[in-house]
C-alpha cells in the first residue's frame, strides 16, 4: 500500500490527463466488445441474407466504425498518455535534483555520486512510463476481460464457466513469474547505477587512469560490469519472453476446448453459427487483457525496485533551513566558537571543544597538521555540517537559529580544490550575482590580481574554461576563485589553502590582493605556507580539534 501512495504522489500533477487517457482505453475496450457481437451478425448476414443484403451492409459499416474508433482512441489515449509519461517524468526529475541538491554533504559522503545520477536517469523513467502506460491499462483490461466473460455468459453459461476456469491458471503463472522478476530487476537496477556511478568516476578520474597508463584495464573493468547487466537483462527478458507466449498458448488452449465442445451444440441446433462465432472472439478477446495482466504483475515487481530507491532518496530529510531566527543583514563579521564538537561518520572527532574568538575585522592565520580540524571550521561556520555539541555565533547570534541563505551570503570561500563551472570566465565571477555589469566584474578581477591574465585568454572574459575550469593553470583557477568569492563582497572570507598551487610570485599578488580587502571583512586564512601568514593580524594553531595554547 505505501508503495501504491508513493505513485501516486509522483504521478499526482498529471492526474488528469492520466485519467482521460484511462478512459479513452475504456471507450477502446467498448468498441473491442462490440467487435465479436458484429462478428455473429456478419456471421448470419453471409449465412442468411447473403452478401447484398441490407444485414451485411449494416454489418460490414458497423465493424468498420468499430474499428475507426478504436484506432481513433487509440491515437488519443496515446498522445495524452506518452504527454503525461514525459511530464511526469520531466517533474520528477526536477523534484528529485532540488531535494538532492537540498540534501547535506554528509548524504554523499556515504555513496557514490554516480548512484544520484542513476536516479535521475534510470529510475525516474522506469516510474514514468509504468504510471503513464503499465498502471492507467489495468481499468480498461479488467473491463474488456469483465465484458468478454459476460457477454460469454449470456450465450453459453456452461461454457462461459470452463473458460473463466483458465483465469486462476494465468494469474499462479504470473505469481510464479514475478517471484523470480523482483529480485532480477533489482540487481539489474543496481548494476546499472553501478555502470553510471563507475563512467562518472573515471570521467573524472581521466587524468589519473592516463598517468598510469590504467586505461585498458579501467576498460575491461567498465565492459565487466556491462557484460554483468546484459546477463541480468537476459534472464529477466527469458521470463517475459516465456510468460506471454506460455499465457497465449493456454488460452488459445481453452479456445480449441470450447470450440470441440460447441460442435455438438452446433450440430443439434442448439448453438446457432452465430453465437458460436461471437463466444469464440469473445473467448479470444479475453485471452488479451489476460495475458496483459499477467505481464504486468511482472512489471510491478519490476518497478518497486525503482520506486524504493526513490522513495529512500527523498526521504532523506534536507540540511537544516533554521527559518525560525531573525536573518542575517550586512554581518560586522565577529565569529566565536565556543565548545564545538564534531565529527566526520566513521572517523574520530575533528573538532574536540574548540574554543576560539575572532574579531570583526581581523585576518586571522590558522595552521595546524593535516587532519587538525582546521577546514572543519569553514565547513562548520557555512553550516555545511553541524556541529555535534557546541555553539558558533556571528556577531553574538548563534548560526544554528538564522536561516541558512541569510547565513551563506555573509560568507565567500576560496577553497584548495577549486570548483569552477563549464562556463565563460565572466559567468563564473558573476555567479553568486548573475545580474551584474561588466564594470563590477572586471573590478573584483583586477583585485584577484586576475585581470591581466584573463584579457589575455582568447576571448577574455568570454573565454568557456571547461569542466571545472579544465583550461586553466591551478593558480589562475584559483585567481578565479578568489575574484568570485570577492565580487560576491561577504563580510567574512574563508581561504583554505587558496595559495597552494601558486609559484612565489603569483602567491606574493594574491596576498596583495587580500591585505587589499583587510578591515573591510574578517577573514579566515587557512594554510601550511608561511609566506601566507605575512598577511595575517593574529596566527593560531589548531591540534587534536583544539587551539593550542
Amino acid at each position: 500500500m505505501s508503495d501504491l501512495r508513493a505513485m501516486l504522489a509522483f504521478a499526482a500533477p498529471q492526474g488528469g490527463k492520466l485519467t482521460l487517457g484511462a478512459a479513452l482505453l475504456l471507450v477502446e475496450s467498448a468498441a473491442a466488445l462490440a467487435v465479436p457481437w458484429i462478428g455473429g451478425l456478419l456471421t448470419n448476414a453471409i449465412l442468411g441474407a447473403g452478401a447484398a443484403g441490407p444485414g451485411m451492409s449494416f454489418a460490414l459499416a458497423a465493424m468498420l466504425g468499430a474499428f475507426a474508433l478504436q484506432a481513433l482512441v487509440r491515437f488519443a489515449s496515446s498522445f495524452l498518455l506518452d504527454s503525461a509519461a514525459d511530464r511526469i517524468v520531466a517533474g520528477l526529475k526536477v523534484r528529485l535534483y532540488e531535494h538532492l541538491q537540498a540534501l547535506p554533504l554528509a548524504f554523499y559522503h556515504r555513496r557514490r555520486l554516480g548512484d544520484a545520477l542513476a536516479l535521475l536517469t534510470i529510475d525516474v523513467h522506469v516510474l514514468g512510463a509504468f504510471v503513464s502506460g503499465t498502471a492507467v491499462s489495468i481499468a480498461p483490461m479488467l473491463a474488456t476481460a469483465g465484458g468478454a466473460v459476460l457477454f460469454m455468459f449470456g450465450i453459453r453459461p456452461d461454457l462461459a464457466i470452463l473458460v473463466a476456469v483458465f483465469v486462476p491458471l494465468f494469474f499462479l503463472l504470473a505469481k510464479i513469474a514475478g517471484r523470480r522478476l523482483r529480485p532480477l530487476s533489482i540487481r539489474l537496477q543496481n548494476e546499472e547505477a553501478g555502470a553510471v556511478a563507475m563512467a562518472e568516476e573515471n570521467l573524472g578520474m581521466l587524468p589519473v587512469i592516463k598517468t598510469f597508463t590504467r586505461e585498458r584495464q579501467e576498460s575491461a573493468r567498465y565492459r565487466a560490469q556491462i557484460e554483468r547487466i546484459l546477463d541480468l537483462s537476459a534472464r529477466q527478458r527469458r521470463v517475459y519472453s516465456a510468460l506471454g507466449p506460455l499465457v497465449q498458448f493456454i488460452a488459445a488452449a481453452g479456445v480449441v476446448l470450447v470450440l470441440a465442445l460447441a460442435s455438438g451444440d452446433l450440430a443439434a441446433g442448439k448453438l446457432s453459427p452465430a453465437q458460436l462465432v461471437s463466444f469464440l472472439l469473445y473467448a479470444q478477446l479475453l485471452a488479451r487483457p489476460v495475458g496483459s495482466l499477467a505481464d504486468l504483475y511482472g512489471q510491478t515487481q519490476g518497478v518497486r525496485g525503482s520506486l524504493s530507491r526513490l522513495q529512500q532518496a527523498m526521504d532523506e530529510p534536507p540540511e537544516p533551513q533554521g527559518g525560525g531566527g531573525v536573518p542575517l543583514h550586512r554581518a560586522r563579521g565577529e565569529i566565536e566558537f565556543r565548545g564545538v564538537r564534531f565529527a566526520y561518520e566513521g572517523r574520530g572527532p575533528a573538532l574536540d571543544g574548540l574554543d576560539l574568538r575572532i574579531a570583526a575585522g581581523e585576518t586571522l592565520g590558522i595552521i595546524g597538521p593535516n587532519g587538525a580540524g582546521k577546514s572543519t571550521i569553514g565547513h562548520l561556520l557555512a553550516r555545511l555540517y553541524a556541529p555535534a555539541a557546541g555553539r558558533i555565533l556571528i556577531d553574538g547570534i548563534d548560526i544554528s537559529t538564522v536561516p541558512l541563505e541569510s547565513l551563506r551570503r555573509q560568507i565567500g570561500v576560496v577553497p584548495q580544490h577549486v570548483l569552477l563551472f563549464h562556463a565563460s570566465v565572466r559567468e563564473n565571477i558573476a555567479y553568486g550575482r548573475p545580474e551584474a555589469d561588466p564594470a563590477a566584474i572586471e573590478a573584483a578581477a583586477r583585485a584577484a590580481r586576475a585581470h591581466d591574465f584573463i584579457v589575455g585568454l582568447p576571448q577574455g572574459y568570454d573565454t568557456v574554461i571547461g569542466d571545472r575550469g579544465v583550461r586553466l593553470s591551478g593558480g589562475q583557477q584559483q585567481r578565479l576563485a578568489l575574484a568570485r568569492a570577492l565580487f560576491k563582497d561577504p563580510p567574512i572570507l574563508i581561504l583554505d589553502e587558496a595559495t597552494a598551487m601558486f609559484d612565489p610570485q603569483g602567491e606574493a599578488e594574491f596576498l596583495r590582493a587580500c591585505r587589499d580587502t583587510r578591515g573591510r571583512r574578517t577573514v579566515l586564512l587557512i594554510t601550511h605556507r608561511p609566506a601566507s601568514l605575512a598577511a595575517a593580524d593574529r596566527v593560531v594553531r589548531i591540534e587534536a580539534g583544539r587551539v593550542c595554547p
